[in-house]
């Protein structure tokens, strides 16, 4: 499929949406029996694919999510949040919306409590999820158990493939449908210490591009073409560091839609990612609504 404008890009998102409950802490506790006084509290939608999805949307994309949410109060309210962004939800659904607790600190630091998982998930069918990714021009895999049943349709698809590995170490074995799927491969260093050896692998087994999120420092990515780019961090106003890498991923996605050269897809990356962590909500869209 050609290639459209940045503009007028469609890609579609599998993976997890969720219901945060974020605390703010001066320090992560201690593992020993205490109370301690949260500096603020936030009740906001959270979940890596919804992240990517509302991103997109923003940057122009006609987005299309799968995530399972449920019939409760929470599902409700994500269901009308992701409608109200102008992303097309695909109706996959969970007996219970995924719930997580975030303990955070203002550097970053952040302990994730998963309250609820997706329960007795339904999405529709192999058919329609097929037809739909093979009308996309990407098909984002987060990590999720309904994304990996997905890699052999997706891949059928002749759509390019990109997943969002997070902190992975190079040889998990629940990342491994993800790292033989994709075709654009993203992730952090928080696992791996020097991320070079292993994009170069990814490189040389035929993934078109990897990049490694390096947080304050900026990223680094490598394609075929081409040796390591490194690109700084956007200078900003950090009041949140949730969902910084979805807006990363989600700005690179669409300037290689719109043929961008990898250093300047990467500087977008960088861009939209400062944008993020200047809100307290995955995306600034979120703001007004909640």
């Amino acid at each position: 499929m050609a290639a459209r404008t940045k503009n007028n890009a469609r890609v579609f998102v599998s993976g997890p949406s969720s219901w945060n409950t974020m605390v703010y802490l001066d320090a992560l506790p201690e593992p020993r029996p205490h109370t301690i006084f949260a500096e603020e509290t936030v009740e906001t939608p959270g979940g890596t694919s919804l992240g990517k999805a509302l991103n997109l949307a923003a940057l122009g994309a006609t987005t299309l999510l799968l995530s399972p949410i449920g019939p409760d109060m929470r599902g409700e309210q994500l269901r009308s949040l992701v409608r109200s962004v102008g992303v097309e939800d695909l109706g996959a659904t969970s007996q219970v919306t995924e719930r997580h607790i975030n303990l955070m600190t203002r550097s970053g630091e952040r302990l994730s409590i998963y309250a609820a998982t997706p329960q007795g998930v339904q999405v529709p069918g192999k058919d329609d999820l097929q037809r739909e990714m093979g009308a996309s021009d990407a098909v984002i895999l987060d990590l999720s158990d309904t994304s990996s049943t997905l890699a052999p349709l997706a891949k059928a698809s002749g759509t390019p493939i990109w997943t969002d590995l997070h902190d992975y170490d190079g040889a998990s074995s629940f990342h491994e449908p993800f790292v033989e799927s994709a075709d654009y491969v993203f992730m952090n260093a928080d696992a791996l210490g020097d991320p070079k050896p292993l994009m170069s692998r990814l490189i040389a087994a035929g993934k078109r591009l990897a990049v490694c999120t390096l947080g304050a420092e900026g990223a680094v990515g490598l394609t075929q073409e081409g040796g390591f780019v490194h690109v700084n961090a956007a200078p900003t106003n950090v009041v949140d560091t949730n969902g910084a890498g979805d807006a990363f991923m989600a700005a690179t996605l669409m300037a290689i839609l719109g043929g961008a050269p990898t250093r300047d897809a990467l500087e977008a990356g960088a861009q939209n990612a400062a944008l993020a962590l200047q809100s307290k909500h995955l995306h600034a869209s979120l703001d007004a609504l909640l």
